[in-house]
């Protein structure tokens, strides 16, 4: 039992190793709360420590934006303690993990407040079927010439499988097409049909959730992609111990309350959930022609939290 949770955990890194030739290696990954300065002065937070080529690194959040940044350890010092629970991440990070615990879309589902838009989720959970790369090409025509925000909730098996299109989607952000919120989805995405939701995704018997989170982390990093402060749970299951997880790791949970394929209506400041990795058409066939719409205006997903 044990070798064969081994080849479950691992077996990934090793089928996905001929197309990941070039990544960064990626060591000694470990998390962590510091309070930190860079070199411009800026007031961050160490979340994650780790060795990149050799080199030590942080993984550091803004805890004012939202955003992060893989920056060399050396570039930067230690800064005058203050609560983490005080900062805007800290105070999303504590609202949406607390109690009571949902079984299903526990989280944040849309905008702490009334904004004029709404927040594209897009997962891409393990799949072989084609990418639907016409959901992005049609988000980006909203743009008009400036980078459309989608928050894209990857997989590590996805990742793995798919060098191409995760090429595609680093080049469009190259390009100034896309401005992708890398969004943590969990390493395998387990789900069994015949399993109830108490006992399904993360939350099958034998899971080691820490492991499906700070894999995925490690394999975007070692893609030269930084992780967001954000996760979501596959098929929005979780309970109170995944949650108080999240909550030790600084990631605020992600649900959706536009899920298109269920039939769920977006309205402003929602969080609208579609399949990418071809799993579920009849999403797409919902999101596109609303795409289309003259009225829709996508945000950043970390625009979706009081600051």
């Amino acid at each position: 039992m044990r070798l064969l949770r081994f080849l479950l955990l691992f077996l990934p890194l090793y089928i996905a190793a001929p197309h990941a030739a070039h990544a960064r290696q990626i060591t000694e990954y470990r998390a962590l709360r510091e309070p930190v300065v860079d070199r411009n002065g800026r007031a961050l937070w160490a979340v994650r420590s780790f060795k990149e080529e050799g080199v030590p690194h942080r993984l550091v959040v803004d805890a004012a934006t939202l955003q992060s940044y893989d920056l060399p350890a050396a570039d930067l010092v230690p800064r005058k303690e203050e609560d983490f629970h005080a900062t805007r991440l800290g105070r999303a990070v504590t609202r949406y993990t607390a109690p009571p615990y949902r079984l299903q879309n526990g989280g944040a589902t849309r905008a702490d407040s009334a904004v004029d838009g709404f927040f594209l989720t897009v997962d891409l959970c393990p799949s072989k079927r084609p990418f639907e790369r016409e959901l992005f090409e049609v988000a980006e025509a909203l743009g008009h010439g400036k980078a459309v925000p989608v928050a894209v909730m990857v997989t590590g098996l996805w990742l793995g499988t798919h060098p191409d299109e995760v090429a595609y989607l680093k080049g469009e952000v190259a390009a100034g097409r896309l401005a992708v919120t890398w969004v943590n989805h969990s390493w395998h995405h387990h789900y069994d049909p015949k399993a109830p939701l108490a006992d399904n995704f993360l939350l099958a018997p034998g899971t080691d959730l820490r492991a499906e989170v700070l894999q995925v982390e490690q394999e975007l990093l070692a893609r030269g992609l930084v992780p967001s402060p954000f996760f979501r749970f596959p098929g929005l299951v979780s309970d109170g111990a995944a949650m108080k997880l999240l909550g030790e790791l600084a990631l605020v949970p992600i649900g959706a309350d536009a899920w298109l394929a269920k039939g769920e209506q977006p309205r402003r400041g929602s969080f609208i959930l579609v399949h990418g990795n071809g799993n579920e058409p009849k999403g797409i066939k919902l999101a596109l022609p609303l795409l289309k719409g003259t009225e829709v205006h996508l945000m950043p997903l970390a625009a979706a939290f009081a600051e």
